[in-house]
């Protein structure tokens, strides 16, 4: 039988440390349209962002506070006053407001970065903590770096955060350092030393730097441990956070070994991870456990023929019970508008009335140029209509002269607010003449740091996804084009990647102008 006890809280965390993943930003709009589906699928907590970082994050921070209508709605603050104040504000508005304070507490964080003594941060801790429980009732520490951080030393720490009104106590691994067997240790020893543990929650918070950051998670239950912080589809700084769609599953799946539960409606978690492919441009590895594209595909005919006699051969869960359809190729060019909005509802994807429609008018453009359409076809259309939804630069046409006869030649009509702009620029190969056609009409210093083209389905009439990575000033965007023509498709990525700068570039004026009077 379960019992309280058996409960695991997700904390997910896609909005603040899924966001500081280079490239991976979202507008307030998009940070808004995942809040909302967080909330929807059960997640417990929301970290929304980051509030002292900008004005922007507040905003994001203080609307996702309004609008959640279950979940916890958490503001991150280093142990700074002012950090801790500006938090508050941000989440004075949720039904369930949370602050998540740390402090780093590893002798190398100490040394080289804080420059502060052990008994100096425990003050600090005293402190900060006391502030941030003045304003809420509902506040999380966390030791950061606490797996390079000696036992004993950690014990004081959460002791100390413990004593200050902290209710939850997060002990991190930060640099993705630990194996399972050492964080399970942790956790046991520090709720076994530290008096009061019983009467607090202890999270996990892993990174993914050696490709334990599940494992852990799901060794710190083990520990003790009673909530996960994590982010769809793993995503998050260097190698990446624990996947929540991956704890989830684990749970859901080995109960035998794992006899726990979370609130996560698991049917939703393939259209959570392309929402968020989608918002990021980050693409989700074919073979990515859960939610990746062959997670559920069998090519080998020995799995084959056993998937044909029982399915329970070589499939440990069903693809229903993550969203997956198992329809595959039932739309064509005489399919209607209500069987297209019916298979994008089945997709995971829910688009206003002029969206539909311009997805429409694109899906049958689509069907009159390929014999057989693909979800994965469909998908790709609908993240590019999403993409290209309020940009500043669309792409209007696009003709490229090519072949061993150089050189190769563009010619490209670019509408920019408003203004539809004529351009015919060579270059060193088609995709370069096509790229120097957009530079010439919209002038930039951002360099291509990534292009990469892959087929979304079989065939040679299948769709080009290419994606392409600006870099400028040491902030980079990443974003998706497809289209089946391959030189289209890479128009499309890049002009999108331009719009996510220009959006940033604005973002950036903005917050350096001086606030009025």
């Amino acid at each position: 039988m379960s019992s309280s006890n058996d409960r695991v809280v997700i904390f997910d965390t896609t909005l603040r440390d899924g966001e500081q993943c280079p490239g991976a930003s979202m507008t307030f709009e998009e940070k808004l349209e995942v809040a909302e589906l967080l909330d929807e699928m059960g997640v417990d907590i929301i970290e929304a962002g980051f509030p002292i970082a900008s004005n922007g994050d507040f905003e994001s921070v203080a609307e996702v506070a309004r609008r959640a209508k279950n979940a916890v709605v958490a503001g991150l603050a280093r142990a700074i006053p002012a950090d801790i104040a500006r938090a508050g504000e941000a989440v004075k508005h949720a039904q369930r407001p949370r602050i998540h304070t740390f402090v780093s507490t590893s002798p190398i964080h100490l040394e080289h970065q804080m420059r502060k003594t052990q008994e100096q941060v425990l003050e600090i801790i005293t402190a900060t903590v006391t502030q941030a429980r003045n304003l809420v009732d509902n506040v999380e520490w966390s030791a950061m770096d606490a797996t390079r951080t000696p036992i004993e030393y950690l014990v004081r720490c959460v002791d100390t955060a413990i004593k200050a009104g902290a209710t939850t106590i997060n002990l991190p691994d930060t640099v993705g350092y630990a194996t399972p067997a050492e964080y399970e240790a942790m956790f046991r020893a520090v709720r076994e030393r530290v008096p009061g543990a019983d009467k607090v929650i202890f999270s996990a918070h892993c990174h993914d730097d050696l490709g334990l950051a599940v494992a852990n998670s799901l060794a710190a239950l083990a520990g003790g441990a009673r909530q996960i912080e994590c982010t769809i589809n793993g995503l998050g700084e260097r190698a990446g956070n624990a996947a929540l769609e991956e704890v989830v599953m684990a749970i859901k799946t080995r109960g035998d070994v794992l006899p726990y539960k979370t609130g996560i409606e698991s049917t939703m978690l393939v259209r959570a991870s392309k929402i968020i492919s989608a918002v990021t441009s980050f693409p989700v590895q074919y073979n990515k456990a859960i939610v990746g594209r062959n997670a559920f595909a069998h090519e080998s005919g020995i799995h084959q023929d056993g998937m044909l006699k029982n399915n329970t051969t070589y499939e440990i869960m069903t693809p229903e019970s993550v969203g997956v359809s198992k329809t595959s190729l039932v739309m064509g060019k005489h399919s209607g508008r209500a069987a297209f909005r019916d298979k994008l509802k089945a997709l995971g994807y829910e688009l206003g009335e002029n969206a539909l429609n311009d997805a429409f008018t694109r899906f049958k453009d689509l069907a009159d140029r390929k014999k057989v359409v693909y979800d994965e076809d469909i998908e790709a259309l609908v993240d590019q209509e999403i993409a290209v939804a309020h940009d500043r630069i669309k792409l209007v046409s696009l003709s490229v002269i090519a072949g061993t006869r150089g050189p190769q030649r563009a010619t490209m009509k670019l509408e920019v607010d408003g203004h539809v702009v004529t351009e015919e620029s060579e270059g060193n190969g088609p995709v370069d003449a096509t790229f120097n056609c957009i530079k010439a009409i919209v002038p930039h210093p951002a360099k291509l740091a990534l292009y990469q083209v892959h087929a979304v389905t079989e065939g040679t009439d299948a769709q080009a996804e290419v994606s392409v990575r600006l870099e400028e000033d040491g902030k980079a965007v990443t974003a998706r084009g497809s289209d089946p023509d391959t030189l289209v498709a890479s128009a499309q990525a890049y002009i999108t990647a331009l719009n996510k700068l220009l959006v940033k570039r604005q973002s950036m004026n903005a917050q350096s102008q001086p606030a009025a009077e």
